[in-house]
């Protein structure tokens, strides 16, 4: 403990520089607080430019402290390293401006590798130049805008200067970073005994009562540079890039989650989120592990709502076979006013007096009785609209069993999948912008980082974050 005090005890030079920069602020702001046209916001500015300074040297002092007391041994396996050289130096780019550190540098004769111990301590990535908080500012801000429009709010805010292409590249290595993470969280479902410590972890987080677990499921497009260049050859060999491709996504929570707010919106209080742009079975692995973590294993019910597509149900029998399923009710809607549209013209009176009435069936949960109005009508129409009439018929069909909308409403269960379809709303906020193109790994880095941020888990990307925000653990 005396050894460690010693080396952290701060020389006098350094104590009289801190006076000196005291007393320059001291002066900008006395000068700010009688300047007639300066308000607070003139004195958050000098405030946060005298101070910046003197923050970056106090940064560089503490990170060279912490490289001196690391000791000369392997990070990974421990061993005492040899051949070291010492004094190494590396500038990293800091929240209060670039940082110069020296650190040993040392060979591993067990894993034969070159390490600096420093750099583990740090937490500094092995490439990069970007500090852990400068990281986390690029993940977060291009993960909800483009990269020209985040690299001018970063230096707004916090003075870093950097250009879009670096912070750019470092969201999507971040982006990166997490989706290994996650990967390596979600093994933990892979084998019988991890899963079942895993729902044993997640039975201390969900109410000790009976509870419904509710799933919605839904996917929307991207536009992503797939041939490049190549459209005008690749459409006359008969292969023209579709340019569009799914994202899909699913959200999980309780029942008991879903409310209110005092004006009376509809609310859910936490939930998790699942997106990706890797394909259905990878929606599957990843909503089956999202689940477990929200009470899947506890759950007295678990609920699936979702629209028609043939992918969701088929995804639903695989991993939530047990499930309530309930078709969306405002999609149901859509197809019945197809119908009216088609035998008594888009938007009439007629079509609307034709359809409230199935609709308010529909709704009761007779779904039996609409489809006979359908058969009815498809025999009394001309072919062009009983052609119309027969596919929305086979649409309620099909899904007969997925209309218990009587029911759902006396649980108190939503209706519709809205939950999940703001979320897609929200995620192409960001995707789709005007003139913005993506491919698959740039958007899927992306995809992760919110996915990281919604779900409250962005410590676990960003240790240092936790310190200071415990609800974002």
């Amino acid at each position: 403990m005396n050894s460690i005090a010693k080396e952290t005890v701060v020389p006098t030079h350094y104590v009289t520089g801190w006076e000196t920069w005291a007393a320059h602020l001291e002066t900008r702001l006395h000068q700010s607080v009688h300047c007639g046209q300066d308000g607070l916001g003139h004195l958050e500015e000098h405030l946060s430019a005298g101070t910046r300074e003197l923050q970056r040297q106090a940064l560089e002092r503490a990170a060279q402290a912490k490289a001196d007391a690391t000791p000369p041994h392997c990070p990974v396996c421990g061993k005492p390293l040899t051949r070291r050289q010492r004094n190494q130096a590396r500038t990293v780019t800091t929240r209060f401006g670039p940082v110069r550190i020296r650190r040993t540098r040392g060979w591993c004769s067990r894993c034969k590798l070159w390490r600096f111990p420093a750099d583990v301590a740090l937490r500094l990535d092995a490439t990069g130049a970007a500090s852990p908080a400068v990281q986390e500012a690029a993940a977060l801000l291009v993960a909800q805008m483009p990269a020209a429009e985040a690299a001018a709010i970063l230096q707004r805010l916090t003075g870093i200067e950097c250009c879009p292409a670096t912070l750019e590249r470092e969201a999507r290595r971040q982006g990166e970073r997490g989706h290994a993470h996650r990967d390596a969280m979600n093994a933990v479902f892979d084998d019988w005994d991890s899963l079942v410590a895993a729902a044993q972890r997640a039975a201390t987080k969900v109410p000790a009562m009976p509870f419904t677990l509710v799933i919605e499921i839904d996917a929307w497009n991207i536009r992503e540079r797939d041939g490049w260049g190549e459209t005008a050859a690749l459409t006359q060999a008969g292969q023209p890039p579709s340019r569009w491709h799914w994202v899909y996504g699913a959200t999980v929570f309780r029942l008991d989650q879903r409310g209110q707010t005092a004006g009376g919106r509809p609310i859910i209080s936490e939930r998790g989120y699942v997106m990706t742009r890797g394909g259905v079975d990878r929606l599957r692995a990843l909503l089956w592990a999202e689940a477990m973590r929200r009470g899947l294993a506890q759950a007295a019910r678990v609920l699936v709502v979702a629209d028609g597509a043939v992918w969701i149900w088929n995804l639903v029998e695989d991993r939530f076979g047990e499930a309530h399923q309930l078709l969306d009710y405002y999609h149901a809607s859509q197809h019945l006013w197809a119908v009216a549209a088609a035998a008594h013209g888009e938007g009439t009176t007629e079509a609307r007096r034709w359809v409230e009435p199935l609709l308010e069936q529909l709704r009761g949960g007779h779904a039996a009785k609409v489809i006979r109005r359908l058969e009815q009508l498809e025999l009394r129409v001309t072919p062009p609209v009983a052609e119309t009439v027969a596919r929305e018929r086979q649409y309620f069909q099909k899904h007969r069993e997925r209309m218990g909308y009587a029911t759902a409403a006396a649980q108190g269960w939503p209706l519709g999948s809205g939950a999940m379809e703001s979320s897609c709303r929200q995620y192409q906020c960001r995707f789709k912008r005007p003139g913005q193109y993506w491919s698959e790994a740039g958007d899927e880095a992306l995809l992760v980082l919110q996915e990281y941020w919604r779900n409250g888990r962005w410590a676990q990307l960003f240790p240092h974050t936790g310190c200071c925000n415990p609800s974002l653990n």
